[in-house]
C-alpha cells in the first residue's frame, strides 16, 4: 500500500507501508548503526521521533525479545529502505513487520533513505508525517506545528523497581553486595544501565523520574545514576527534575549521568544545552577522553549537547562535550553500556563505583 512521508519543508517521499498502516507524525532523525536495530526501536529516547535508518537492509536476524530495552516501542514511526521479509538467526521468534504490527507502529519502506538522510544532514532534523494521501497545505502546517513535550514522564517508570544480582550454583560469583545499592533514577532508562549494574554485584532500585529526593535516601544509596531519556533537557516540565538532582548532588552521595543524565546534571550544576542540527545516533561516534587523548568508538542517541568551554569528553567529529567530571560526581553523553554497539567505555561503571567505594570509605 503506498505511504507517504511529508516533511515540514514540503518534501515529499512516497513508498510503502510495512508495519502498521495509518499515520504517525514526529520528529525525523537518523540512526547509523548496522546493527542494534531492536535496541533502536525499543529505546524510551526515541520517544515522539520517527527513527530513519541508513543502513539499507534491515531486520536480516529477526525479533528477539531478549535483546529489548524496554517493554514498549516510544517511537512514532520507523523508515527503512528494505525490511528483511525472512531473517535468520537461531534467536529469531518472527520478522520485522510483524513485530510493527503488534505494537501499532506504521512503518515505511522502499523510500530512497539516503537522500534523506542527506536532507536532515543539510537542513537538520525536522518534523514529518508519514500518511496514505499526497500532501496538502494544512498537511505541511500541522506537521510544522507538532511539538513532543512533558516527554520523560511518558516514558518513566511508575513504580518502584528492586533489583539483586542472580547467580547459579555454577558460579563463583558472590552475588550482590548488601551495601552496593544503587538509586537508579528513570527517566526513559535502557535496561542495559541496570544490567551493567548488576552485572557488577550491585543492588538497583529503579526510581520514578518525579521521586522525592527524600525517599531516594530513604534506601541510603551508595551512589545515584541519572539515566537516559528524550526530548529536550530545557523542557519547561523537567524544571523539578533538575531541582532534585541539585539537592542529591549536594548530599555528597557520588552521581553518574548518562545521556539526558548528563545534560541534566549539567544544567542542576549551571549549565546550558542547545539543540544539535542533526543529533548524534548510532554505534560508531568516535569520543575522545580528553586527559589521555585516547579515542572511544561509542554508541549514542541525542539531538542536543551541553555547551561548556572545558569537557572531560568531546565528540570527535564536530568537538561538542561528551562528558563533565565534578569530582565525586560526572556525567557522559554516550553509552558505556552500549547495547547495542561496542563496550569500548563500559570501564565508566567500574569508575562510578569506585567513586562509590572512595565516598564509603569517608
Amino acid at each position: 500500500m503506498t505511504a507517504h512521508l511529508i516533511l515540514e519543508n514540503g518534501m515529499t517521499f512516497t513508498g510503502e507501508f510495512f508495519g502498521a498502516v495509518g499515520e504517525a507524525i514526529g520528529e525525523v532523525v537518523f540512526a547509523t548503526g548496522m546493527t542494534g536495530y531492536l535496541e533502536t526501536l525499543t529505546d524510551p529516547s526515541y520517544h515522539g521521533q520517527i527513527i530513519l535508518q541508513t543502513f539499507p537492509l534491515i531486520g536480516n536476524y529477526g525479533v528477539i525479545p531478549a535483546d529489548f530495552e524496554s517493554a514498549r516501542v516510544a517511537a512514532t514511526a520507523y523508515i527503512v529502505k528494505q525490511p528483511c521479509e525472512n531473517p535468520s538467526n537461531f534467536r529469531s521468534e518472527y520478522n520485522l513487520d510483524t513485530f510493527l504490527k503488534e505494537r501499532g507502529i506504521v512503518g515505511l519502506c522502499g523510500i530512497d533513505t539516503r537522500a534523506l538522510a542527506r536532507v536532515i544532514r543539510g537542513e537538520g532534523v525536522m518534523n514529518g508525517k508519514i500518511t496514505t494521501a499526497p500532501p496538502t497545505e494544512t498537511d505541511i502546517a500541522a506537521v510544522k506545528a507538532h511539538t513532543i513535550k512533558n516527554a520523560v514522564a511518558v516514558v518513566s517508570r511508575r513504580d518502584i523497581l528492586r533489583e539483586e544480582a542472580m547467580t547459579t550454583e555454577d558460579e563463583t560469583s558472590t552475588g550482590t553486595t548488601p551495601d552496593r545499592r544503587i538509586a537508579l533514577i528513570d527517566f526513559g532508562a535502557k535496561r542495559g544501565i541496570a544490567h551493567a549494574l548488576l552485572e557488577r554485584g550491585c543492588a538497583v532500585w529503579s526510581f520514578p523520574h518525579d521521586t522525592p529526593p527524600e525517599d531516594i535516601l530513604k534506601i541510603k544509596p551508595f551512589g545515584i545514576l541519572l539515566t537516559n531519556g528524550p526530548a529536550d533537557p530545557a523542557d519547561p516540565a523537567n524544571e523539578n527534575i533538575i531541582k532534585n538532582i541539585r539537592a542529591l548532588q549536594q548530599t555528597g552521595i557520588p552521581l553518574f549521568g548518562i545521556c539526558l543524565g548528563h545534560q541534566l546534571l549539567a544544567m542542576a550544576n549551571g549549565y546550558k544545552t542547545r539543540k544539535l542540527k542533526f543529533g548524534h545516533r548510532g554505534h560508531n561516534q568516535p569520543v575522545r577522553d580528553v586527559a589521555s587523548g585516547r579515542v572511544y568508538i561509542t554508541s549514542q542517541n541525542h539531538g542536543y549537547t551541553v555547551v561548556a568551554d572545558e569537557s572531560a569528553f568531546i565528540n570527535v567529529n564536530d568537538f561538542s562535550c561528551e562528558g563533565l567530571d565534578y569530582g565525586r560526581s560526572f556525567s557522559v553523553q554516550f553509552h558505556p553500556e552500549a547495547k547495542g554497539g561496542p563496550l569500548d567505555t563500559a570501564f565508566l561503571f567500574d569508575e562510578f563505583l569506585r567513586r562509590c567505594d572512595a565516598y564509603a570509605a569517608g
